[in-house]
């Protein structure tokens, strides 16, 4: 078996506020700690202010790598963190879209708002038609996630989500869990997809 990484960096995305519990900056930073520890780059929106200035000051502060996608309109009232070691402003929210789906191995979602959940949930939409394999997982810190999930539910009991068309994500209480079911989860999917190379070549 290799001992090469399945997942080398993880898309954060978070508040840009820190949250009315002092436990959501704490995890932030956590995560950012455990993130440069293990060599994992953080891909973020490239602000400076809340949860998000939070995580991205944490990798840096543990030596970690940052990179940082902001939009031109954005810059000034979510500052640009100087020490980031790579910050690419781009012209809109799509390209910052694209750009962080594609620097990243795997996806966290910390608590937030409308904006967290809406990049939480597109990449569950792609995923869910098939256009990625890529780990998603929510940091539910306190619960914060368990109103999406029980949505969720009502969701398939209504026939809405239906059978073929799972969502597929992780759910984590607790922040030193995040990392290893990321990487479990791209294992996993390593396995399936080369499975799947070799039976198509024969």
């Amino acid at each position: 078996m290799s001992d090469q990484k399945p997942v080398k960096s993880i898309c954060v995305y978070c508040g840009s506020g820190f949250g009315d519990d002092p436990v959501f900056a704490a995890n932030a930073a956590a995560l950012g700690r455990a993130m440069a520890e293990q060599g994992v780059n953080l891909v973020y929106g490239g602000g400076n202010v809340g949860l998000m200035g939070t995580v991205a000051q944490a990798v840096l502060d543990h030596g970690g790598y940052v990179t940082g996608i902001i939009p031109d309109f954005l810059k000034s009232r979510e500052k640009l963190l100087d020490e980031v070691q790579e910050t690419i402003v781009v012209p809109d929210m799509h390209t910052r879209k694209r750009l962080m789906f594609e620097k990243a191995d795997a996806f966290v979602a910390l608590p937030g708002g409308i904006g967290t959940l809406e990049e939480l949930v597109e990449q569950m939409t792609w995923a869910q038609l098939g256009r990625h394999t890529k780990p998603i997982l929510m940091l539910s810190t306190k619960g914060f996630w368990k109103p999406l999930l029980t949505l969720f539910a009502h969701m398939r009991e209504q026939g809405f989500i239906r059978p073929g068309l799972e969502l597929s994500y992780l759910v984590a209480e607790q922040v030193e869990d995040v990392i290893p079911m990321i990487e479990a989860a791209a294992r996993r999917v390593g396995i399936v997809e080369n499975a799947d190379l070799i039976e198509t070549k024969f």
